[in-house]
């Protein structure tokens, strides 16, 4: 697994940079508006990119957020990788949220999908299955299987993925991140029950959204 940085994410670095030099270039060649402007999107880039700690619970039969956001869906979806329908959580990233995704609970990551789409507006009900997305399917060491989607949105244009397939992951572990506002789903096993409320804001590894019945 690739390891991320306590404060910013890795895929950042090169975007802040970036921005950090060229508004260095335009300060030097006396260029102050674009000075600015750059320095400006160097801090939004160190914003976005932000990867702070969390304190994950630890009780047993708990499965927290997997992203910051508001749960804007509670509804039942077929589930992109076992085929079944069961209850969905959505959450939804604005550009201002932290986007490193993380796991909602203790599993091996057994099967990783792909799948190539469009670009339309995350929040949007055909996101689910028109957007590009990725989706992993976590399985319990009780056997429960559980489901993340990434789902791009209108601004995004890139999913990171840090783990791979056989991979263990502990509850609230970082295993990913969407660039620039998006989406992700998470389907939940039967013998769980759905704690959180639409509208409600959550927090990647913290953040309580179902819990063992």
């Amino acid at each position: 697994m690739r390891a991320a940085s306590i404060s910013l994410s890795p895929e950042g670095w090169p975007v802040i940079g970036l921005t950090a030099l060229s508004s260095l270039i335009f300060a030097l060649l006396g260029c102050w508006p674009m000075a600015l402007l750059f320095l400006l999107l160097c801090w939004f880039s160190c914003h976005f990119f932000r990867d702070p700690e969390r304190v994950t619970p630890q009780a047993t039969g708990l499965a927290v957020s997997p992203a910051d956001g508001k749960v804007i869906r509670i509804e039942p979806r077929e589930d992109p990788m076992t085929g079944e329908r069961r209850l969905c959580i959505s959450i939804f990233m604005n550009v201002f949220s932290v986007h490193v995704n993380r796991a909602p609970v203790a599993g091996t990551v057994e099967a990783i999908r792909y799948f190539p789409g469009a670009f339309v507006n995350a929040a949007w009900d055909k996101a689910a299955t028109d957007n590009e997305r990725c989706a992993y399917l976590v399985r319990e060491a009780e056997g429960q299987a559980w489901t993340m989607v990434q789902i791009a949105g209108l601004i995004a244009r890139r999913i990171v993925c840090r783990v791979d397939e056989g991979e263990a992951l502990a509850r609230g572990q970082r295993y990913g991140m969407i660039r620039f506002g998006s989406r992700v789903d998470l389907y939940v096993p039967e013998d769980y029950t759905v704690v959180t409320t639409i509208g409600e804001q959550v927090y990647a590894g913290e953040s309580v959204l179902a819990s063992k019945a």
